[in-house]
């Protein structure tokens, strides 16, 4: 019999080995004489097991990890291929309990499918959402996703389907679907896992879209950083064209939908919709005025649907198994699931899915079991750069878009970076100014000028430089930039600024 290994190919599990790994069980096997079939998936997530290596045995997927190279010969020598015994036997994968505790429907397919295979995407379920999509009408399509409660992603968490249902209502013959991939927040990887981990269910996202809408091209704007990204897109969208999935005539329907990938020049701005929409045109990345919306004059001035990632990925879903089922998970007006994505100083690092609801402590010593430097969790960022700094008195408030907001906080693209009390807040603020001085597309005043004052007035308090009147001048400049900036990255870059002084103000003290 064939045996069959998965080893991920994702970046993350390539940057610890996984490409390594691969090759040297592949060797093995060939000198054993072993027959061995390698599928490179995607990586479950639990990135501090990586490299995982799974093994078909008939009581289903087994798990190892974390592998290196040189224990790959005892894992052949534990006869590991049927489920042997092994010092990093992990037992069966979907019961390691960190995985076992999540409800992925996202990412239902993210390190179970060979990423390159259709049909492998077709047996589990790919494609379902769309067919069910082409027996709707397009005013139909919309409203389940209005029902589910599905809201962007991406930061600003805009319900969906008002976005899709202003697209629909534009009389015009030419519109667009456009993708925002250009994954810049730091601490989140949950855009890139799924697009290297299951390509395919953004791509039928996207085509279900068109069919709502009335859309007959799209484009999936991927930042230049994440080539192995690129490479897993254009595999699948080649595979989805000779599939009949996109083309003139999308799954027999009689309706035309074109992809296609553009890659970014690596500018934090274009994350913002307007300013994608502005590079995707080939124009310099910068923040359009509003109004109009994109979703009334977008992309080359035609009605646009932008969403990111996990949004068009998270339509299949919907459309395959009712809004109900999907709004059933969740609270209040945060429905569905959420990718939650641990990263920084934390002992088990990864990719979560779960339910709105369940609290930052529960993500943080439940799944991430604390910090790996074993010291005191200080503070949290959630959001990315431009998120406010929580401390441990909030670290009960559940994971929902209104309760992160009662604190004063966002929940953005899920992202939770994590820092010990050995953390300096005021030097992290002063970090959070600079970000936006380098990243600002220089339009606005506010942001343009605001974030390099910031900058200097932070500089003299770290110096000891008439301290309490450089603390007052940073809040009134933190004021302005929220109330004048004309866009999320001035108007933001200011609450990582605010939160540390309101929860951690003894670090500018000590400087005073």
């Amino acid at each position: 019999m064939t045996a069959t290994v998965y080893i991920p190919a994702d970046a993350g599990a390539l940057s610890v080995g996984a490409g390594e790994v691969a090759a040297a069980v592949a060797a093995e096997a060939a000198r054993r004489g072993v027959a061995l079939r390698l599928v490179r998936n995607g990586s479950r997530g639990a990135y501090w097991l990586e490299p995982l290596v799974e093994v078909v045995t008939p009581a289903g997927r087994c798990a190892y990890g974390p592998v290196s190279a040189a224990d790959v010969s005892s894992l052949f020598a534990a006869d590991f291929l049927n489920g042997g015994a092994h010092p990093l036997a992990l037992g069966l994968t979907d019961a390691i309990p960190w995985l076992k505790g999540q409800q992925r429907l996202t990412f239902e397919r993210v390190g179970i499918v060979d990423p390159a295979s259709l049909a492998d995407y077709l047996q589990h379920g790919g494609y379902r959402g769309l067919t069910r999509a082409l027996a709707l009408a397009p005013t139909e399509v919309v409203q389940t996703l209005t029902a589910s409660g599905l809201r962007g992603r991406g930061g600003a968490a805009f319900p969906t389907g008002i976005k899709w249902k202003t697209v629909l209502e534009q009389p015009v013959t030419q519109k667009y679907v456009t993708c925002n991939a250009d994954e810049g927040d730091s601490g989140t990887f949950a855009d890139r896992m799924l697009m290297e981990g299951d390509p395919f269910s953004l791509i039928e996202g996207m085509t279900i879209a068109a069919i709502a809408v009335g859309a007959t091209s799209g484009y999936i704007y991927l930042r230049a950083e994440y080539p192995h990204a690129a490479v897993a897109l254009r595999s699948a969208i080649a595979a989805a064209y000779q599939g009949q999935y996109l083309g003139a005539d999308v799954a027999g329907s009689g309706r035309r939908f074109d992809l296609e990938v553009r890659l970014g020049a690596g500018a934090y701005i274009c994350g913002e919709e307007t300013s994608m929409l502005e590079s995707l045109e080939g124009k310099r990345g910068e923040i359009r005025v509003r109004p109009p919306l994109p979703a009334i004059k977008g992309l080359f001035g035609q009605p646009t649907i932008v969403n990111n990632v996990v949004t068009l990925a998270s339509v299949p879903w919907i459309l395959a198994r009712g809004a109900d089922a999907y709004a059933n998970f969740g609270m209040g007006k945060s429905r569905g699931t959420l990718p939650i994505q641990l990263a920084g100083n934390i002992r088990r690092g990864g990719l979560v899915e779960r339910a709105f609801g369940l609290s930052l402590r529960e993500l943080l010593y439940d799944y991430g079991g604390g910090s790996a430097s074993g010291r005191p969790i200080r503070a949290v960022q959630v959001g990315g750069p431009l998120g406010a700094y929580i401390p441990p008195a909030h670290f009960d408030t559940a994971v929902d878009y209104e309760a992160l907001t009662g604190i004063g906080a966002m929940l953005g693209h899920g992202g939770i970076v994590v820092f010990d009390d050995s953390v300096d807040m005021a030097r992290m603020a002063r970090y959070a100014m600079e970000f936006c001085a380098i990243e600002s597309c220089g339009k606005c005043t506010p942001c343009r000028i605001g974030s390099t004052r910031g900058m200097e007035v932070i500089d003299r308090i770290l110096a000891g430089v008439d301290g309490e009147r450089n603390v007052r001048l940073l809040e009134e400049l933190c004021e302005t930039m929220v109330q004048g900036s004309l866009c999320g990255l001035g108007g933001m870059a200011p609450f990582p600024v605010q939160s540390a002084l309101k929860h951690f103000r003894e670090d500018f003290r000590a400087r005073v």
